[in-house]
């Protein structure tokens, strides 16, 4: 199970599976749906309430459900994350889109999410077995006004399917569309408390994008995804080291997993723009404008390589040349074999952005 995959717990918790790499005992995932008698979404005659913000899942798993966070050693972090002895039901989107193929859909919002399978699959010309249907659909608690999520797994298929909705969203009539600025409106004032960035800079990225549009009225997302066999990384290969945040300026020098979640973007010439320490005993000493931090102990911060998101809002931000202005968290990365080196990971913690330098 990884990035796209959902699971309902022994709880009656449904989680969403983030990242290709987990521990052996457990799967990194975030809350997304609890039981909730006032929730307004129904399965089975259960009725369920979203829990959206990454601070509101946190309080109450720490709350109600606290054997679902866990510090783990690898990642450095206390990590939502589900034991693999509690899991009850797995929610594959593959396997997913297959049964909804063969029985036929059950409403508006199954017919849109086939169609625009449909409409990928031909245009892109990718095998079938490379598309899913994640989000609300997948789990069976879409609502008549869902988006529909879709995941396409596998680089190569993950890049035709890039192609082809730029062709498709570029064409100047068809069945697919980018939003207008009513729409973008919306999504920015969706994502702001996380991400503060004016609706002229919100609205100046997506426009760079093609994973978001609306297909036949409706909302739609579409996330690419390595399979874990392309990534080639296994639990422990790297361990991670939380250092802080901090907001650098660097020049991107590569940015072809800028697609995919996670997505990643390799810089240089890096600057700190910004710090604010913690974990380590006395904290950072930082020159403003200088490309090497340090430690009280003399240790520095340097050879920051890379940009990394786990979120899929974040691909696409910047592209090679650019000069990237970034705020997120601050890690020291150790792998099993090889030599230390920095990044900095955007999108787990409210405030967190990525974005091209403007002149």
């Amino acid at each position: 199970m990884f990035e796209g995959f959902a699971v309902q717990t022994a709880d009656g918790l449904i989680f969403t599976v983030k990242g290709l790499v987990h521990p052996p005992d457990r799967l990194v995932a975030y809350l997304r749906y609890l039981p909730d008698p006032q929730g307004d979404r129904e399965r089975e005659g259960v009725r369920y309430r979203r829990v959206y913000r990454f601070e509101e899942q946190q309080e109450i798993l720490q709350m109600h459900y606290p054997a679902y966070l866990s510090h783990d050693p690898v990642f450095g972090i206390q990590v939502q994350s589900v034991p693999r002895r509690l899991i009850r039901t797995v929610y594959d989107p593959c396997c997913h889109l297959a049964t909804l193929r063969r029985r036929g859909p059950a409403d508006l919002v199954e017919e849109h999410a086939l169609r625009l399978v449909d409409l990928l699959q031909e245009t892109a010309d990718v095998p079938l077995k490379n598309l899913g249907i994640s989000g609300s659909v997948l789990v069976g608690m879409h609502r008549p006004d869902s988006d529909v999520d879709l995941v396409v797994y596998g680089e190569a298929a993950g890049r035709a399917v890039h192609r082809a909705l730029r062709r498709l969203l570029d064409a100047p009539s068809g069945p697919l569309r980018r939003p207008n600025r009513e729409e973008l409106a919306a999504l920015h004032a969706m994502h702001r408390p996380d991400t503060p960035l004016s609706f002229a800079e919100f609205a100046r990225l997506q426009a760079r994008k093609v994973n978001e549009g609306r297909f036949q009225g409706r909302s739609c997302f579409i996330r690419f995804v390595k399979w874990p066999a392309e990534v080639g990384e296994r639990y422990g290969d790297r361990r991670f080291e939380p250092l802080g945040s901090a907001t650098i300026r660097a020049r991107v020098t590569d940015d072809r997993d800028a697609i995919f979640t996670p997505c990643r973007y390799a810089v240089e010439d890096v600057t700190f723009l910004e710090t604010a320490p913690f974990l380590r005993p006395g904290g950072l000493c930082v020159t403003l404008g200088a490309q090497t931090v340090t430690f009280p102990d003399g240790s520095p911060v340097a050879d920051l390589r890379e940009v990394v998101s786990f979120r899929g809002r974040f691909g696409e931000q910047v592209r090679v040349g650019e000069w990237a202005i970034a705020r997120g968290s601050l890690e020291r990365v150790v792998p099993r074999n090889g030599p230390a080196y920095h990044r900095l990971v955007v999108g787990g913690r409210a405030g967190d952005y990525l974005l091209e330098e403007r002149a």
